[in-house]
């Protein structure tokens, strides 16, 4: 019984070591965000804000980014239309508009592209108060 259990893991730890090193020889482009999420915080009905996240390609060929979908139109993303060689660095802007949104909110971008793993995720959250009601403006008297 203990050759048995012995052998078992003799096998995982082999299987374990070759997918590593399989691994480690893929060729091809590579997508690596700094950050996978961004937490805006608190924010109030109507605001819209923005965050860049910011990539490399740490492949050994060109990236080439085909498509950046967005779970609403509330969501709108802006990202490079020209290959990104091997080494360099790049952004995809994400902007959001709370208008008509309330509560908290969790918005995936996902990232289509060439590189060995083609879909890639990020994602902004942020909670969206109620609108800031503005002050009215008090006359002086004479």
């Amino acid at each position: 019984m203990k050759t048995f259990i012995v052998f078992i893991f003799g096998v995982f730890m082999i299987y374990g070591a070759v997918a590593q090193e399989a691994n480690e020889n893929v060729s091809g482009p590579e997508i690596t965000f700094q950050e996978e999420q961004f937490d805006f915080g608190d924010i109030h009905q109507g605001d819209k804000v923005e965050h860049v996240f910011a990539f490399e390609n740490t492949g050994t060929e060109p990236l080439i980014i085909t498509n950046v979908q967005t779970t609403c139109g509330c969501t709108a993303p802006n990202w490079p239309r020209d290959p990104v060689a091997p080494g360099q660095s790049s952004e995809i802007k994400v902007v959001f508009n709370s208008t008509g949104k309330m509560g908290r909110q969790h918005k995936v971008i996902t990232v289509v592209s060439n590189a060995t793993t083609p879909t890639s995720k990020v994602a902004i959250i942020t909670n969206v108060l109620p609108k800031a009601e503005e002050k009215p403006v008090q006359e002086k008297g004479n």
